[in-house]
């Protein structure tokens, strides 16, 4: 039921353009509430149709700021940051008025909602309102189904019923908001985990006696890849390369880097590449594609005879690899005369060492993030003769491939008393002598 108005008085719109028209003000109960918003009224009304209460405050301040315009363009250039809201009544959105063109008014045959679809175009960050008369429920639907926040009756306004309208728009208008940027957020997240995913390297060992298990932990947050990369391949020779790398630092560059370097590691090693020619070759590579002069990455590279007994070992600048054998104690390769790391001196040489393996043994790979974990609360890190007490632990209860790489990495979480700060990545290469 349509709610008693009184006598109206014409009051030009606060902050409105000299050539904006006036808009009819109704004086209403004064009410207490929260600061002030301003709403932007769009629409000529030479017949003085359009009423828009006022609604003051408990001190007779007004609660709600009003802006007009008379058509789109005028709407644009009032669409400041600190408008809240759009109150667009349909029946003055046809034809040319509101989109200020020279056409008298009419209907521009869609109701209005082509002049609603282009106040949303042009104000995708405000909450928007429309006004009807109470027969056009429909159409006032429709526009909520549009991109509307809600509509009125223009027979049923009045200042309490305006003044709830606008902050529930200007509110459901923020969560609209903050849901779509949730759900990009989530699709943004899916899609990177997808591409993460894809970096993350499969083994090529068809053919091979070998097992293969690696376990992989980048030190970013809510990341699936890090500065740690390892591949493994077998040639058509027979023979199986592994490598294991690290890239300074564990952002998204490093990660980026560390992934150029691993495809590039196994196109070489495919190629027929190997030791020192391999490691020159990967050095350029990481000049040309490095963000700053000061990245440098680490490098384990073996490869293992195709009898299995015996395998090539290069270091660059990266830890020695653990090597297990029944009946014996883990103990760490030799790692005399070791290269540096890759893209720190031109012209450096990483020498090969021949090793000798055995017929069932297990090779572990692991970068330095496994090992600099801090033990409880002190400054002692878990270190390299830590680490080798932890797998000898591990392996005297059992544990074996994958159930040894959790079990490595899970405890040194736990010393560590939390996640580990460095990107940690392992592989294990395993053979039973037949």
């Amino acid at each position: 039921m349509p709610v008693p108005v009184p006598r109206q008085r014409d009051t030009p719109a606060a902050e409105s353009g000299p050539a904006a028209p006036s808009v009819t003000l109704v004086p209403t109960a004064t009410a207490t509430g929260p600061a002030s918003l301003t709403l932007l009224v769009i629409g000529e009304d030479p017949a003085g149709r359009l009423t828009v209460p006022e609604i003051l405050d408990a001190d007779g301040h007004h609660r709600i700021r009003l802006r007009s315009a008379r058509n789109l363009t005028e709407a644009a250039r009032l669409l400041t940051p600190d408008v809240h809201c759009v109150l667009l009544d349909l029946s003055l959105s046809g034809g040319g008025n509101a989109n200020g063109n020279a056409n008298g008014g009419g209907d521009d045959g869609d109701d209005g909602l082509t002049t609603l679809r282009e106040v949303l175009r042009i104000a995708p960050r405000h909450a928007v309102l429309v006004l009807t008369a109470e027969a056009d429920a429909e159409r006032a639907a429709e526009a909520v189904r549009v991109g509307a926040q809600d509509f009125l009756f223009r027979d049923e306004l009045d200042g309490r019923l305006l003044s709830r309208a606008i902050r529930y728009a200007v509110e459901r208008k923020r969560a609209d908001i903050a849901q779509y940027k949730l759900a990009e957020s989530k699709l943004r997240a899916q899609e990177n985990a997808r591409l993460e995913r894809g970096l993350l390297p499969t083994p090529l060992l068809e053919g091979s006696d070998l097992r293969f298990a690696a376990r992989y932990r980048p030190g970013r947050s809510r990341a699936l890849l890090g500065g740690d990369f390892y591949d493994a391949v077998r040639t058509p020779d027979g023979t199986v390369h592994a490598m294991i790398g690290d890239v300074c630092g564990h952002g998204p560059d490093e990660a980026a880097l560390g992934v150029e370097l691993r495809i590039a590691w196994r196109a070489l090693t495919l190629a027929g590449l190997c030791g020192d020619e391999l490691l020159a070759t990967l050095q350029q590579v990481l000049e040309v594609e490095r963000p700053c002069e000061e990245i440098f990455a680490t490098l384990c590279t073996v490869d293992i005879a195709p009898d299995g007994r015996r395998a090539g070992l290069c270091l660059a600048g990266h830890p020695a690899p653990l090597i297990s054998r029944p009946g014996r104690p883990a103990r760490l390769l030799p790692y005399e005369n070791s290269g540096p790391a890759l893209g720190l001196l031109p012209r450096a040489r990483w020498p090969r060492r021949q090793v000798e393996l055995g017929g069932t043994w297990s090779l572990m790979l692991y970068t330095d993030g496994l090992i600099e974990g801090r033990i409880g609360e002190g400054r002692e890190r878990l270190g390299q003769d830590g680490m080798i007490e932890m797998i000898n632990r591990h392996l005297n209860a059992g544990l074996s491939g994958e159930g040894l790489l959790e079990a490595s990495v899970t405890e040194a979480r736990r010393l560590n008393g939390g996640e580990l700060t460095d990107d940690v990545a392992v592989v294990l290469l395993s053979r039973a002598a037949g």
